[in-house]
């Protein structure tokens, strides 16, 4: 089978995807930070059928070159490294360089090595639908729509406008060196962690079941790991897989999250109100049509939810005996 590199291997997605590649039989060369934080590794190494074919490499998204390595002799490559967290003091350093400069220093090395056939790289919805156009019940977003770094900068999107630059650069620097890629452009990631760390859209569900007294004024699209990771697989095994994919299962409201956890877990104490008296943030469509033309059937977000709640006890994030 086919040799192929995942960078960021750590991380929620990358880990789903690094599981599944082994699943099918690929060689995987994983890249992660640390070879020697057995957090970031541990539970890659434990995956079936990493012991024969899962070889771990030291790289920074910082420093160009580093991913020459991890990339050397690989067919694909699956960039997933990119940070993602909301508390910043610095967007700049934190944010934007490693997603930016990140993306090109992995795609320079690409450039450099002929067995490369294909790139997939894990954007997000966040390049996708913050543009200030208005997103009501009859608008449909689709893999047209690109966020704009202006609205980003002037609402501080910081997240947002790092994923923006990052897969608009990525595009500019694949058509000049010939490089075939397919973007994935995810919404609200949730699902169960193979992690040992919480991640940031896991910890947003942790949040709502540890007796959180509100929840935001916020919509998002969710869609499940699972589903993200099997696309990254889809699109590169796909030859006809072209340009991006938006992955989003429904878009709800955080009231409906809460909704969904109180059906699903009626004896939590769960949020009774919103976080603020303005009208809810309306709901919006996103098209699937492209997505589902990969072959990708989604998971429903009430499974999703359910077993991130369970994968949450299973780590122990989360007693429900401390929170009744």
């Amino acid at each position: 089978m086919k040799t192929v590199c995942v960078t960021g291997a750590s991380g929620f997605i990358a880990s789903w995807i690094v599981k599944f590649l082994l699943q099918r039989g690929y060689t995987v060369k994983a890249s992660v930070r640390d070879l020697n934080d057995t957090k970031k590794t541990a539970h890659l190494l434990a995956l079936d059928g990493a012991r024969e074919r899962l070889h771990l490499f030291k790289a920074n998204l910082l420093e160009e070159g580093s991913f020459d390595a991890a990339i050397d002799g690989c067919e694909g490559v699956f960039h997933t490294a990119s940070p993602f967290y909301h508390a910043v003091q610095d967007p700049q350093a934190e944010l934007i360089d490693p997603a930016l400069k990140g993306t090109l220093n992995v795609l320079g090395s690409c450039a450099k090595t002929s067995s490369v056939k294909k790139v997939v790289l894990t954007s997000s919805i966040a390049a996708v639908a913050y543009n200030g156009k208005p997103r009501t019940p009859d608008v449909v977003v689709d893999e047209t729509w690109w966020s704009h770094p202006d609205f980003c900068r002037e609402m501080k999107m910081w997240y947002v406008l790092s994923k923006t630059l990052a897969e608009e650069a990525a595009w500019k620097f694949v058509k000049e060196k010939g490089i075939d890629m397919v973007a994935i452009n995810p919404a609200m990631v949730v699902g169960p962690l193979l992690q040992p760390t919480l991640n940031t859209s896991a910890a947003a569900i942790l949040n709502l079941i540890k007796g959180a007294e509100t929840f935001q004024n916020s919509t998002f699209g969710w869609v499940d790991v699972r589903d993200v990771a099997n696309a990254h697989i889809l699109a590169f095994e796909n030859p006809s897989a072209n340009g991006r994919y938006c992955l989003v299962e429904s878009v709800k409201h955080y009231s409906e999250i809460v909704k969904l956890l109180r059906e699903l877990y009626p004896g939590l104490k769960l949020p009774g109100k919103c976080a603020d008296d303005e009208p809810f943030v309306p709901v919006y469509h996103v098209s699937k049509e492209k997505a589902k033309s990969l072959g990708l059937e989604f998971t429903p977000l009430e499974q999703s939810i359910k077993d991130t709640v369970e994968s949450l006890k299973e780590k122990n994030f989360f007693n429900p005996s401390a929170t009744l």
